[in-house]
């Protein structure tokens, strides 16, 4: 009875993190602007007191969500890759990270500081990223079903690009048209291509 009395508190400490992650996140995607940290825990349905002790500072908060769907896009392509073809998995995927894309929105400004002060490592995430979209190459190279002669970094910038102009909810469908663009010219066939005279 003992220790269950203690394990309680740390599996309720877990939910409320685990849930004010996931709130944070989804007012993150929805937000025009960053919303307060009032308004996360409210929609959260916990104290002010409860957020803050799990994440001291918005700083804090912004920085976990950035890391969680970091961390769910990398470990999202090798899970992937065990349930799809490559180039499912990747196409899978690249709506996972217009999914990352919409989140940072309402955390921009926060996040950009936060870069720019050496709190998070542009860098090593970007690293992060080209190996998981690489991973799913490599395997669409194994199995020939994608290219072999385009680099993570190539699909890494057209994705920006296509979130760049596509990114708001309203675009929605715009941004599902570019990508299956882009899926196309990542398979290794003759498809668009003018047929030769006979």
């Amino acid at each position: 009875m003992a220790a269950a009395e203690i394990r309680r508190p740390r599996a309720d400490a877990t939910r409320n993190r685990e849930q004010l992650l996931a709130v944070a996140t989804r007012l993150f995607a929805s937000a025009e602007a960053e919303p307060s940290m009032r308004a996360i825990a409210n929609e959260a349905g916990v104290g002010i007191a409860t957020l803050y002790r799990h994440f001291p500072t918005r700083e804090a908060l912004v920085d976990a969500v950035y890391r969680d769907q970091v961390s769910r896009l990398t470990a999202g392509a090798r899970e992937l890759l065990t349930q799809l073809d490559p180039p499912a998995a990747l196409r899978r995927w690249m709506d996972l990270f217009g999914e990352w894309i919409a989140t940072k929105n309402g955390m921009l400004d926060t996040l950009l500081a936060m870069v720019e002060s050496g709190e998070i490592a542009h860098a090593h995430t970007r690293t992060e990223l080209l190996e998981a979209i690489d991973d799913i190459l490599e395997a669409g190279r194994t199995s020939a079903e994608l290219r072999a002669d385009v680099p993570a970094e190539d699909v890494a910038a057209a994705l920006i690009g296509i979130f760049t102009v596509a990114g708001p909810p309203e675009h929605e469908a715009m941004a599902a048209r570019l990508l299956d663009l882009l899926m196309d010219g990542l398979r290794p066939c003759a498809c668009g291509r003018p047929k030769t005279a006979e």
